[in-house]
This record gives structure tokens, sequence and C-alpha cells, in this order.
């Protein structure tokens, strides 16, 4: 009976010790377990860190071209109408044509008069009457064309003189002036066309309202803005017109006021030096 009970005991104490072991192990094996996944993060966590990331394309907004002034110009003359905007352009053509001649023949017509009536004073103090018709015959300008005529006329007394002189010099103003009539035509027509055009749009802005049955603000905008173009582009044109209208007339009493002095002098210089 103490043989078995000692045998027994042996048993017991070798299954004790084994699942001991056992336990001992599957507590190793869990200690392990999270230190390996631990691991097992950080060199996730380093590979996410050292993989490249992919960078968005940025998005570029579109950049509008800046249109020229030239283009800007063409699209409002096709916006205004060619059939009302061709008028307009015409009196802004053939105005400005007109103001370059005219301010071309009133620069030539500039004359340095002081020192013209000295020659003709040397000229005329010396007798040498022919000298001094070869000179104003040599100069341009009006004042040198009336002297001339009055110099022609010496023979005839001063009287005559005089006469020729004031006549001659009506005739100078009056090509001074010439043309100046056109381009007032111009000035007032282009705003005229103009206006018409705005007049003729609005009604067919209303027609469209009518047609449509319905007053819409996209109906009434553009058709107001097409029509009023043509008022825009006419003021335009009359004042750029009119500011070298203004120059010119300036420019002509400029000239007309050294004829009258001019011609004053003249005629002393001859009473003064007539033998």
């Amino acid at each position: 009976m103490k043989k078995v009970i000692t045998l027994m005991s042996i048993i017991g104490l070798l299954t004790f010790t084994n699942l001991n072991g056992v336990m001992a192990q599957d507590n190793a094996a869990q200690a392990a377990q999270p230190a390996t996944e631990q691991v097992d993060e950080q060199t996730a966590d380093s590979t996410v860190a050292e993989a490249p990331v992919a960078e968005e394309p940025e998005t570029v907004a579109p950049v509008e071209e800046s249109k020229s002034f030239h283009q800007v110009l063409k699209e409002k003359y096709i916006q205004g109408g060619a059939g009302w905007m061709t008028p307009v352009l015409l009196c802004l053509i053939f105005g400005m044509a007109l103001v370059i001649e005219r301010i071309l023949y009133l620069n030539m017509a500039t004359t340095n008069v002081q020192k013209l009536l000295e020659d003709i004073e040397g000229y005329v103090q010396k007798g040498d009457y022919n000298g001094a018709k070869e000179l104003c015959r040599d100069t341009r300008g009006p004042v040198a064309s009336i002297f001339y005529q009055g110099l022609d006329r010496i023979d005839e007394g001063l009287d005559n003189v005089e006469k020729a002189v004031t006549s001659y010099g009506g005739v100078q103003m009056a090509r001074l002036e010439n043309n100046m009539t056109w381009i007032a035509l111009f000035i007032a027509l282009a705003p005229s066309f103009g206006f018409l055009g705005t007049v003729v749009g609005m009604v067919q802005a209303f027609d469209n309202i009518e047609v449509q049955g319905d007053i819409s603000p996209t109906i009434v905008a553009g058709g107001m803005k097409v029509a009023l173009l043509t008022t825009i582009f006419g003021l335009i044109v009359a004042i750029i017109l009119q500011i070298f209208y203004n120059y010119i007339l300036t420019k002509i009493e400029s000239l007309v006021a050294q004829m009258e002095d001019g011609s004053i002098t003249f005629m002393d210089i001859l009473v003064k030096n007539k033998k």
C-alpha cells in the first residue's frame, strides 16, 4: 500500500512539473509576441515614412489672353453693326484727311514776317523794287504774296498799292479757310449717324421684346448695348475732329493777324521811301 502511494506521489509530482513547464513556455511566448508586433509596427512605420508620397498635380488656373486695342476696337465695331458704324468711320477718315491737308498748308504758309519786311525795306531804300519783288516771289506764304501784289503796282501810285494789298489779303484769307466748312460738316455728321444708329437699334430691341413676349433683361441689355455703341463712336469722332478744327482756327487767326500787321508795316515802308 505504501508503494502504491509513493508511486502516485511521484506521478503527480512529474505531472505538476510538466504543467509548470508548459505554462512557462506559454507565458514566454505571450511575452515575446508583443515585442514582435512592436518591431513589426516600427518596421511598417519606417517603410511608410521611407515610401515617397505621391504629390497631387497642381491645378493651374487658365490665364485669359489680354486683347489688344485693335482687337477690342474691331470687336466693338462688329457689335455696333457695320451698316451704321461705316458712315461714322467714313466721317473720321475724310475729316482727318482734310485736317491733315489744312495743317500742312498752314505750316507751309507760316513766314517770318519781321525778317521779310526788313529785307524788303533794304531793297526799297536802294530803289530796287524788282529785287524786292523777286524776294517776295521766292518766299512762300500768303504774306509774301500780298507784298508782291503791292510791289507790282508801285508805279500806279500808293492808293492802288493799298487797294491791291487789301483785295489780295481777302483772297488769301479765303484760301486759309478753305475746306473748313467740310470739316465742320463731318463734325456734325458723325454724332448724327451715331444717334440714328442708336434709335434704330432701340427699335429693333423693342421688336425683339415683342416677338419674345417677355421683357427679358438679356434681350433689353443686349439690344441697348449694341445700339449705344454707334453713339459712342460718333461722339468720339466728333470730339477728335473738333479738337483739330479749333487748332486750325487758331492757326488761321494767327496768320491773319500777321497779314494785317505786315500789310500796315509794308505800306509805311513804301510811304517813307517813296520819292
